[in-house]
């Protein structure tokens, strides 16, 4: 998508709020709905409008920060709120993401809704037939992303499909099964009708294995119930996802090629990418986490890291307490650094913040935006779904299902052999398999945003959360969070119909 004008999302975005019809005027520094949507040229801004939803921060630049939520990392700007959610202090009135997410992710519905109902209407001869599908395959597709987050992280919410006007503003909450259900519903939409070419092919639009992989990880999170005991005819449609995607990508030949601009385009991993492009659409990657240290690796983290020969730090004779991050998993050294970014050959930045762990997130950093301030220029792509997390959960899903057969074993396999590290060791238990996998997400999608929602899908937070002692915060996780509450704003504004989550009322 980067050949996309994605600027332009700006202001395509108040072409998509409805006029009141008590005004005579029209705002003159606004693109008025009546003088847009008269062109198919007028479509292809608005799609790119949509795929800009998904730069919002939470989904782009601050993937790393999530993994500050869970044991991995520690949020010392405080960016998401991290510190109230990790120390338990959740409540309707909590901001950063608890609020954040919620109000983002219905901005964007709202902007997808407004595109298709523009599309129905629209009756100009020069949107063919499998355009108008294509179309609305893409943003369906972005409109299953946003839903999932509402479905994983608040459960019961609003279902909204069409725009809303003042007199219907106001939307009471469905059962999250629905929410399930309309995401299914518009994923299987989108993989009938996108293109079938894989993403790097697909000059930044999503394709129908972006829509394969979506809706594998969208099952997989929804797959365990309430005491983490995952439904087998959920995870026989997950592997059958999963292995309709893994024939159409390969491995990237080196990780960090995923991470830094230079490596992501026509990367043969990337399943789907947030986009940006200098000088007009850029995030501080550079500066978040190579000079301001906004997510700081935690201890536990890096010690999770094996050995070169697969043994557990610590415990492997390989072990060099001197010098830690010598004979240790390769991923470990790009995905962490110790006190300050060093690329070699003299590629060096020394951060203006201060370290608390003593490390910092190296993997989303370009050695070629040193040094990294405010005036970098950071266009790194966010890796939304990547080959690596659909072998795992190809892995996940069929260990569970039939145990650790060769299959497990040579997904897992594969991803570790990338980094050059060994193979599992045969005769493995299904509990034992499990363990591993769990691991290896851990490790191969460290920082990647993903940690804290496997954690609340395999009913461990708890566990693990509670376990944390190496933070900066105290950790506390009650069972209530698993489902976050609805913002305290979207209720007052409802004239109550909208209705708390039951266990913070």
């Amino acid at each position: 998508m980067k050949s996309q004008k994605i600027k332009l999302f700006m202001l395509l975005a108040l072409a998509f709020s409805s006029c009141n019809d008590n005004l005579d005027l029209n705002p003159l520094d606004q693109i008025s709905s009546s003088t847009f949507w008269k062109t198919k040229g007028d479509f292809d801004k608005a799609l790119t409008a949509n795929y800009a939803s998904m730069q919002a921060d939470p989904w782009a630049v601050e993937l790393p920060v999530w993994n500050c939520l869970a044991d991995d990392g520690f949020a010392q700007h405080n960016s998401g709120s991290a510190r109230e959610i990790t120390s338990g202090s959740i409540s309707p009135s909590t901001g950063g993401y608890v609020s954040g997410v919620y109000g983002e992710s219905y901005k964007a519905i709202a902007r997808v809704n407004i595109f298709l109902a523009q599309l129905e209407a629209y009756t100009n001869s020069d949107i063919s037939n499998a355009d108008r599908t294509l179309y609305e395959a893409e943003v369906r597709f972005l409109r299953a992303f946003y839903y999932f987050q509402l479905y994983h992280l608040y459960g019961d919410v609003p279902l909204v499909l069409v725009p809303l006007t003042l007199e219907t503003q106001n939307q009471p909450k469905v059962p999250a099964a629905e929410i399930l259900a309309q995401i299914n519903a518009d994923l299987d939409f989108a993989i009938a009708n996108l293109k079938s070419n894989a993403y790097p092919q697909n000059g930044g639009h999503a394709a129908v294995s972006s829509a394969q992989a979506l809706k594998a990880r969208v099952l997989i999170f929804a797959a365990y119930g309430e005491d983490g005991t995952p439904d087998p005819t959920v995870l026989t449609q997950v592997k059958e996802l999963t292995s309709a995607v893994i024939p159409k990508y390969t491995l990237s030949p080196n990780f960090e090629d995923l991470f830094r601009d230079a490596g992501q385009k026509n990367n043969p991993e990337i399943i789907y990418s947030i986009n940006f492009l200098a000088p007009n659409n850029t995030r501080p990657w550079d500066m978040y986490y190579g000079d301001w240290l906004v997510a700081s690796p935690l201890q536990n983290f890096v010690d999770a890291f094996e050995c070169t020969d697969g043994l557990p730090y610590g415990v492997s004779p390989l072990t060099d307490k001197d010098e830690p991050f010598k004979n240790r998993d390769s991923r470990l050294a790009k995905t962490v650094f110790v006190d300050h970014p060093d690329f070699g050959g003299g590629r060096v930045h020394i951060p203006s913040n201060s370290r608390p762990s003593g490390y910092g997130v190296m993997k989303f950093l370009a050695p070629e935006n040193i040094p990294f301030g405010f005036s970098t220029l950071s266009q790194q792509n966010a890796v939304v779904l990547r080959l690596a997390d659909v072998l795992l959960m190809y892995a996940e899903a069929q260990n569970e299902l039939a145990g650790p057969d060769a299959s497990v074993y040579k997904a897992i396999n594969d991803v570790r052999l990338r980094s050059k590290m060994p193979t599992l060791p045969t005769g493995l238990t299904k509990a034992q398999m499990r363990e591993r996998i769990r691991h290896e997400r851990r490790i191969e999608l460290g920082f990647e945003g993903l940690r804290y929602y496997d954690l609340k899908r395999w009913r461990i937070a708890e566990t693990v959360l509670n376990n944390v002692k190496d933070s900066f915060v105290p950790y506390k996780f009650e069972k209530k969070f698993y489902k976050w509450p609805i913002p305290q704003p979207e209720i007052d504004k409802s004239g109550g119909v909208l209705v708390q989550n039951e266990d913070y009322r």
